[in-house]
């Protein structure tokens, strides 16, 4: 090793990963998604579409085995991703800023399902 100490996750909220389809609605219709990764407060998505930094969606997010839950999520960064030039997916990191008790209970347990 070069003397760098290993990093550790600061998150105070379990991450896990996951690849559950995402609907991302917008103004232009309805966006298809996939989760990488999803928090009880945030989720990384890859779509074929990029969206605006700062922008609210409103997101159904449906694990498999469970209930789906909606959300409004803020764009918080995008980075391109994909190997094929042709067919680029656009990698997207999103912070909850709504989501009612009830969904984020389907959400807890979805992703304490998923840990186990």
């Amino acid at each position: 090793m070069d003397g760098l100490a290993p990093q550790t996750e600061k998150r105070k909220d379990p991450r896990i990963r996951a690849r559950w389809p995402v609907s991302i609605i917008t103004d232009r219709g309805v966006i298809q998604g996939e989760s990488r990764n999803i928090t009880i407060t945030g989720v990384f998505i890859n779509c074929e579409e990029q969206l605006r930094k700062n922008e609210t969606y409103r997101m159904v997010i449906t694990p498999p085995h469970h209930q789906a839950f909606e959300v409004k999520g803020r764009v918080m960064w995008s980075n391109l991703e994909g190997v094929v030039p042709k067919e680029p997916l656009f990698g997207m990191g999103f912070s909850f800023v709504k989501i009612t008790d009830e969904d984020r209970h389907h959400l807890n347990d979805a992703v304490c399902r998923h840990l186990q």
